[in-house]
């Protein structure tokens, strides 16, 4: 594996380590458990939430592969390095989310809640950004793999975007 793609690697483990400790630390330290964090989203759409977290998961990791062992960053069009800032935005922002909502269920202001909406608006807005630099790459790079690897980043981007950024955000309070 070449020194571009290890920084990758490295990104995502360090982002995802972080990304999942906060919601581990999230969760113990709130009183009132997950509940409080889902706010006034009706139990009714939590199961949609589920299986689309899911769904999302997989996703991620159908593109993290892609990106990490189909695309030779020597020969691609796409200047790797954005995949770092796209990675970097994504994971950086999913780890402050739920940090910010325990902060903002036990003091509710309305610099929380804008720095709350900001960090989903930068996960959205890195999700859709990795899918168009799939889009943008050759079309020699494309196969079954990469589909799949653009689906993926699809669907990632729609939860990001519509189910957290716009749902989750306009039903919480």
């Amino acid at each position: 594996m070449g020194t571009q793609r290890l920084i990758l690697l490295i990104i995502n483990i360090i982002g995802g380590a972080a990304v999942i400790l906060s919601y581990i630390y999230g969760l113990r330290g709130q009183v009132g458990g997950a509940n409080v964090l889902w706010g006034n989203v009706s139990t009714s759409i939590r199961p949609i939430y589920f299986v689309s977290m899911i769904i999302s998961a997989l996703g991620y990791f159908a593109f993290i592969y892609y990106v990490l062992f189909r695309i030779d960053p020597a020969e691609s069009n796409v200047n790797y390095y954005l995949f770092y800032a796209i990675f970097l935005v994504i994971v950086t922002a999913s780890a402050f989310w739920m940090p910010l909502t325990n902060m903002y269920v036990g003091n509710p202001s309305a610099s929380l809640w804008i720095a709350l909406r900001g960090v989903l608006a930068m996960v959205a807005l890195g999700s859709i950004g990795l899918v168009w630099a799939l889009l943008s790459l050759h079309p020699f790079t494309r196969g079954a793999v990469y589909w799949l690897a653009v689906a993926g980043a699809g669907y990632f981007a729609f939860h990001t975007t519509v189910l957290d950024a716009i749902t989750w955000a306009a039903l919480f309070r």
